[in-house]
């Protein structure tokens, strides 16, 4: 078998594994996926006619369809923390140093991860896509190269995130402290155009909100599902996802490379 042959399976080999443990262990990717969905919930019910207004829609419709790509790229920062405690329990549990010594392609431990997380990502995304569109969530205009084209923000920006998480993982002593380092990726939504618009915040924090990476990524989903206008957004995001990407991937490849103490 060749060389590229070998790597491929041995990274399908480690693809199988990860799979196999977030289905052994779904709680986890349970708990993360509480979060978007109990705020998607709480922001419709409890405040959205008063958020409808706020952006300047009729009823609460609208500010669901305003809210769903913003919670649909929280969802992928959740759940990109699991891939940042699953690395770092393989570190603390030494089966990353058992797979040093073994005639494994190295680089297919963590694509292994990365590309398991990326599609439990998917999964997440599928899942809170069917409770928003359960409540309400429609994209009538969105053409199929427009779907097709939020389909693979939404990978991208995963993968990204993927590697971001990977990189924490392999820098943290514990699982613990994995979780506690990427907990960024699930808060910055918070401060981005996720729920209200990012030029209706103070002036003093409205740079912090457009230029962060969920922001643009949030305002190109939306102007593909919805058709609102996406600007510069969709390069900034595209730039987001490439820099992240080269940063994580090089910072998780360094720190696995890494000469244990």
């Amino acid at each position: 078998m060749s060389a590229l042959g070998l790597a491929v399976r041995d990274t399908r080999t480690m693809l199988r594994r990860n799979l196999l443990h977030a289905r052994r262990y779904p709680s986890m990717t349970l708990n993360l996926l509480l979060t978007p969905i109990m705020l998607l919930l709480l922001f419709v019910y409890i405040f959205g006619d008063v958020m409808s207004a706020g952006i300047g829609g009729d009823d609460r419709s609208d500010y669901i369809a305003y809210l769903v790509p913003g919670i649909l790229m929280m969802t992928i920062g959740g759940t990109v923390i699991g891939a940042a405690v699953s690395v770092a329990t393989d570190m603390t549990e030494g089966i990353i140093a058992r797979f040093r010594t073994m005639a494994v392609f190295r680089g297919s431990v963590l694509i292994g991860h990365v590309v398991g997380c990326v599609l439990q990502c998917v999964a997440s995304v599928v899942l809170v896509g069917a409770v928003a569109v359960a409540i309400g969530f429609r994209s009538h205009d969105a053409t199929v190269l427009e779907w097709l084209a939020a389909f693979g923000l939404l990978v991208l920006f995963a993968l990204a995130l993927t590697w971001i998480a990977v990189g924490m993982g392999l820098a943290s002593p514990t699982p613990e402290g994995a979780a506690n380092s990427a907990q960024p990726l699930i808060l910055l939504p918070l401060i981005s155009s996720a729920f209200i618009p990012a030029d209706t915040m103070p002036g003093w924090f409205r740079p912090i909100a457009e230029y962060q990476p969920f922001t643009p990524a949030i305002e190109t989903l939306r102007g593909l599902l919805l058709g609102t206008g996406i600007g510069h957004n969709w390069w900034i995001a595209l730039l987001w996802c490439v820099a992240l990407t080269a940063l994580g991937g090089r910072w998780a490849t360094a720190s696995f490379n890494r000469d244990p103490k």
